[in-house]
């Protein structure tokens, strides 16, 4: 009789933790993730969506579902509101996607969060609520609208023992982690391009030359010390970096238009043993297979202070152009929002 009330409660048991939504699995490895989605206006959120919950899909990514989402949208960006019932309707009639009223109705649904609102500016407030819930959270280009906000965001993540990552796709291109990952040795230099349209809320580099800043960190690493910026012959954005021992790093916003024969994402880095590509665009798979294991292990693949990092040369680049040129200090930048990454 006890064997028999014995396997019942362990029955019982077993089918409650199933109806919650995660895998029966006890390795998180082999569980699936029901993820929410905040932010229904950039078209990242149907590709990572299709990546995620089509088996069919060539890219697919195994381990997590995107099950339920909050639509967001900014009024003020066009190319914010008039996207978010277009691809709230993808989610809904092609995936199923929940849509829910609010980010805290969101996380009493989901294991985990990926904030997607093509506008940084909300980001922080976005962010508190699921911090609030204590879900591991990723978080979209741009992290946030400003520095002080990604710093507040880090803080409260910290504080609350939450994880968190942020980057762009371009990170996860094949010949950049090649390059990260010790094919040329030590980088010596680099220098990456890609678009850089601009939009009026946010700083320059923020909106979309983070595309190919975040690639020339991930070859570079930290110590940047100095940043300049200028502009090209043509009239192209161009800011560059100076590191601590004596490496460079330049960011320049890729040839303008459509005739153009370069390619808008890519650049060179050069190593103690040699040159390599680095910087081009791999589609969004391996991005959204990085946030997948992240929310397994709890543990972000890029250290918080590389992140950081790259905020701030973002606006040092802008307050350097509000200097008609002149080189402004990372340390100045981070001091201005209260953030001293000696000490950190």
């Amino acid at each position: 009789m006890k064997y028999w009330c014995l396997l019942f409660v362990l029955i019982f048991a077993t089918a409650v933790y199933s109806a919650d939504g995660l895998s029966t699995a006890t390795d998180k490895n082999t569980a699936e993730f029901r993820i929410g989605i905040i932010g229904l206006d950039t078209s990242h959120v149907v590709a990572f969506t299709d990546v995620l919950n089509d088996p069919k899909n060539k890219n697919h990514v195994a381990g997590g579902r995107v099950v339920a989402a909050f639509k967001g949208g900014s009024k003020d960006i066009p190319s914010s509101w008039d996207r978010v019932e277009e691809y709230t309707k993808i989610l809904k009639e092609k995936h199923g996607v929940r849509i829910v009223d609010s980010i805290e109705e969101l996380c009493q649904q989901v294991d985990a969060v990926m904030l997607e609102s093509v506008d940084g500016r909300p980001h922080l407030e976005q962010a508190k609520p699921v911090i609030k819930a204590g879900k591991p959270m990723f978080i979209d280009k741009p992290m946030a609208g400003s520095l002080h906000d990604v710093l507040e965001i880090f803080k409260l993540a910290r504080e609350s023992k939450v994880p968190v990552f942020s980057a762009s796709s371009l990170r996860y291109g094949k010949d950049t982690q090649a390059v990260r990952n010790g094919s040329i040795g030590k980088v010596l230099n680099a220098e990456l391009s890609s678009p850089c349209s601009l939009e009026p809320h946010h700083p320059d580099l923020f909106w979309y030359g983070i595309h190919g800043v975040e690639p020339l960190f991930t070859v570079m690493g930290t110590g940047c010390e100095t940043v300049k910026r200028g502009t090209t012959s043509d009239g192209r954005i161009e800011v560059t970096g100076s590191w601590k021992d004596r490496r460079t790093g330049i960011y320049r916003e890729s040839i303008r238009g459509k005739d153009s024969k370069s390619k808008p994402y890519g650049g060179i880095a050069k190593g103690e043993k040699g040159e390599a590509p680095v910087g081009s665009y791999d589609g969004y798979a391996p991005l959204v297979a990085e946030a997948i294991k992240f929310f397994q292990s709890g543990i972000s693949p890029i250290p918080v202070e590389e992140t950081i990092e790259i905020f701030a040369f973002m606006e040092a680049a802008d307050e350097s152009k509000r200097q008609n040129g002149q080189p402004v200090r990372i340390d100045e930048i981070l001091k201005k929002n209260g953030y001293n990454r000696k000490s950190e």
